[in-house]
């Protein structure tokens, strides 16, 4: 009962905005999420940086530092700490933690367009998630098209010439601990009170002393900070730059779900990597050519924007299907009149 009174919840939320801050959110996630997987991969690959792990420190350190100067100088507002936070966001520091380091562990290891083919996987977790966490259903049509992204994407790992099985397990645990970090981010912004800017502060806070001493234990830190190109101003340039896009990521992906629901910003990821997959293939170096490889990409590709399609077309006009707006009203209208009458 509780899943099902927040379910309805986020729904009503959700359906509560006006769709151009839909919109304009998607929008900005993608192209976050597209810049900064090409920010990474010139840092982590064409410049050899040795630590994704570093990368991810510096994301989370410029994240603490532009918020708390925006807290300070009433720019934005979020809680101040006291010992109840680090229950109310339990567990989205694990997952975010494990969603950066995979991340970019992955991205170091594998080329471009199969990064983002693996990373479509993402969508058939968050259905599962959503529809164990959240209770939801999807219709058949959007069930379908996962399934061709899913065979797309088996059909260009098939006949990957640079397999990689230290960079798939990475990549799938990322997509992993994306699914669960979006639908428990959703899941967060609706039911604790923390928002939007909450949400990231804390994550970044908890986790970045943790990840800073799991570091230097494992030798990374020193690797890092013993790097050759220290002195090479482009690199710091990219390095710097990367720590900013961490944080605006991180900040897109709380707005997007924040406007919309966990599945459609995996869907808006899943936009943003048409395009990442083909530049691609002709930039960044990494990518070995093979047709059976390149149709894979373009089935997952088909199937992703067929899937984009389904979802935003269902979704915007909430009146489509009569039998399943009728379904979903009545569960709604009583929470709110339950909520209604406590008050």
């Amino acid at each position: 009962m509780r899943e099902l009174k927040m379910s309805a919840q986020v729904s009503l939320e959700t359906a509560e905005h006006p769709r151009l801050l839909k919109l304009s959110s998607a929008l900005f996630y993608a192209g976050s999420s597209f810049l900064i997987t090409v920010v990474n991969k010139t840092v982590l690959t064409s410049y050899r940086f040795p630590s994704y792990l570093f990368v991810g420190i510096g994301q989370m350190i410029t994240t603490i530092v532009v918020l708390y100067l925006a807290k300070i100088n009433n720019t934005v507002k979020f809680p101040d700490f006291d010992k109840s936070i680090i229950l109310k966001i339990f567990p989205l520091p694990l997952l975010y933690v494990g969603n950066h380091v995979t991340g970019l562990a992955s991205t170091k290891k594998l080329s471009l367009p199969m990064f983002t083919v693996l990373r479509k996987f993402t969508i058939l977790m968050t259905m599962i998630l959503e529809a164990y966490l959240l209770r939801k259903t999807f219709p058949r049509r959007i069930i379908c098209s996962v399934v061709t992204i899913v065979f797309g994407a088996m059909v260009a790992a098939s006949s990957d010439l640079a397999f990689d099985v230290e960079a798939y397990t990475f990549i799938l645990l990322n997509d992993a601990f994306t699914a669960a970090t979006g639908v428990y981010t959703k899941k967060k912004l609706g039911d604790q009170g923390l928002g939007k800017y909450g949400v990231l502060f804390y994550n970044s806070l908890i986790i970045v002393l943790p990840t800073i001493l799991a570091s230097a234990f494992i030798g990374d830190l020193h690797k890092a900070l013993s790097f050759k190109d220290w002195n090479n101003i482009i690199f710091i340039v990219c390095f710097l730059l990367s720590c900013f896009m961490g944080f605006v990521l991180m900040y897109s992906i709380v707005l997007c779900s924040y406007y919309n629901s966990a599945l459609t910003t995996t869907v808006v990821g899943a936009i943003k990597n048409v395009a990442v997959a083909y530049v691609g293939i002709f930039v960044g170096g990494d990518y070995l050519f093979s047709w059976t490889n390149f149709l894979g990409l373009s089935i997952c590709m088909s199937g992703g924007l067929a899937y984009s399609f389904l979802t935003f077309n269902s979704s915007q006009p909430p009146g489509n299907n009569p039998e399943e707006t009728q379904e979903q009203k009545i569960p709604i209208t009583e929470d709110l009149s339950k909520k209604l009458s406590q008050r």
